[in-house]
């Protein structure tokens, strides 16, 4: 196989806390607030329409700069900020000031968005006593209005995350406060029939374009720590309720994005553990897997991580593109050793048919901008020119990860290296594939491309119907083995 040959000679990767280089092959210079003809550079990259995904917010309305180090924010609970500023510490949640940046540069860039998909978690992580249902409705609805004061005319899909909750991951499967409160909150951007179901269990579809069906899920019924849900088999009657619209949306020749808080899939940081309880991991992947000539794209949050992962179907085909986005959140617990820089994304589309063509990252260099005092987003990378893929359709990017099936390959390491720095890095990206598991056809594993030829090796600890996490892949040179299990606790 031949070697991915990027445009860029450096990532900054999104949660990388150094120095970065520009990307002259596509912006000619750094794109923060002051590139004016940035809108025009990309446009010569896009075809078609695009939309803005923003996650995990994670407001800490405690911050402030003070002498004390461990008093700048509840969210670092008793720890000392490590280096606060204007805009944050890596120690805490955001401040409202680096919401706020992430917003007007959203607006000020002037891409043309056509939509806003927003996947949840908007208070911070703290303490359960610090917050109640009511600080929970408080945040959510602070953010709901900074949303529509800087896109009053925009609409925005958005999503429940585990946070959005008191106490924190206990979603309900039934009607609740903070149900009926999203509900009113949200109800300028969603129709009757979505409102309906939002105030039933949190989730709700919505026809967003003419032949182009929202799903927004509520998949922190199925996140392990939900005690409410366990020996549940079907919460709120959310998985009937979708095969019932992906079905309904299947006769009425739609296609669908689905979106969600916690993913589908393994976490990147821990080994054989899905995001979600692993029955509801594999129920979900075989409607997916059943509705995929439908749906063109699946967006969630979650883990703070810039991920990627490709829905196989029961022969091995690659079918769907499954995107995990970073935060805008910095956080990291003080265990680890990588924090994200803020981020926000926007996605390319075909006006036609609804397929990806691209993926644009963007960032705040948090170091940066607190020492300048001035938020300087900037374009990370472009995806299709970095990696020299035509889109971002399953095909492509399944492609591109059979370009890192050995783990010490060249191409591997190269991409490993734009995407992981050892004490500037921050973000950890990859792709995994979903691949069916021949010996047991009620269990779907995420494996890794390596996995994929028979012959081909399969790192430690990654044996076939596993999970597998990239500390097995990348080898103990890249990775320090500390990291694989120490992880803020989302």
């Amino acid at each position: 196989m031949t070697d991915v040959e990027p445009v860029v000679t450096d990532f900054a990767a999104t949660g990388r806390t150094g120095r970065r280089n520009a990307m002259p092959d596509i912006l000619g210079s750094t794109a923060g607030p002051g590139a004016a003809d940035l809108p025009n550079k990309l446009a010569e990259l896009s075809v078609g329409g695009k939309f803005w995904h923003i996650s995990d917010l994670h407001l800490d309305p405690s911050y402030h700069i003070t002498e004390d180090p461990t008093k700048v924010c509840f969210s670092s609970k008793g720890f000392p900020a490590s280096d606060p500023g204007l805009f944050g510490d890596f120690l805490c949640d955001s401040p409202y000031q680096l919401i706020e940046s992430a917003f007007r540069y959203m607006k000020d860039v002037d891409l043309e968005p056509e939509f806003i998909i927003w996947t949840g978690d908007s208070p911070p992580h703290v303490p359960i006593d610090e917050l109640s249902t009511d600080i929970v409705i408080s945040v959510i609805s602070n953010m709901t209005h900074t949303i529509r004061q800087f896109f009053p005319q925009l609409p925005v899909y958005p999503a429940l995350g585990n946070h959005d909750y008191w106490p924190q991951d206990q979603l309900a499967v039934n009607a609740c406060e903070v149900y009926e409160a999203a509900a009113t909150l949200w109800a300028p951007w969603l129709h009757s029939e979505a409102l309906a179901t939002l105030r039933k269990g949190g989730f709700y579809s919505q026809l967003i374009k003419p032949g182009l069906r929202l799903v927004s899920l509520n998949t922190n019924l199925y996140y392990s720590p939900n005690k409410v849900t366990v020996n549940v088999t079907d919460p709120a009657d959310q998985l009937q309720w979708l095969e019932d619209t992906l079905e309904m949306s299947k006769q009425s020749m739609e296609r669908a994005y689905v979106i969600a808080h916690v993913p589908i899939g393994y976490l990147p940081y821990a080994k054989n553990t899905t995001a979600i309880r692993e029955h509801f991991n594999e129920r979900l992947v075989d409607i997916f897997r059943n509705y995929s000539d439908i749906i063109q794209g699946h967006f969630y949050g979650h883990t703070h991580r810039n991920s990627i992962m490709v829905l196989l179907d029961r022969q091995g085909k690659p079918v769907n593109s499954v995107f995990v986005t970073p935060a805008v959140t910095p956080i990291r617990s003080v265990q680890e050793q990588y924090s994200n820089n803020p981020a926000v994304r926007m996605y390319l589309y075909n006006s036609q048919d609804y397929g990806l063509q691209d993926l644009w990252q963007f960032y705040l260099n948090l170091t940066e901008a607190n020492k300048e005092e001035r938020p300087t987003w900037r374009l990370e990378y472009a995806m299709t020119k970095a990696f020299d893929i035509k889109d971002i359709q399953p095909e492509s990017l399944y492609k591109l990860a059979l370009e890192f099936e050995v783990p010490q390959s060249k191409a591997f390491q190269k991409y490993f290296n734009y995407f992981m720095h050892t004490q500037d890095a921050a973000v950890l990206t990859w792709i995994i594939t979903l691949k069916w598991n021949p010996v047991n056809l009620n269990k779907a594993a995420w494996q890794p491309a390596a996995d994929l030829m028979q012959g081909r090796p399969r790192p430690a600890g990654g044996a076939a119907g596993q999970g597998w996490s990239f500390c097995d892949w990348a080898g103990q040179d890249s990775v320090n083995p500390q990291d694989c299990d120490v992880a803020l606790q989302l």
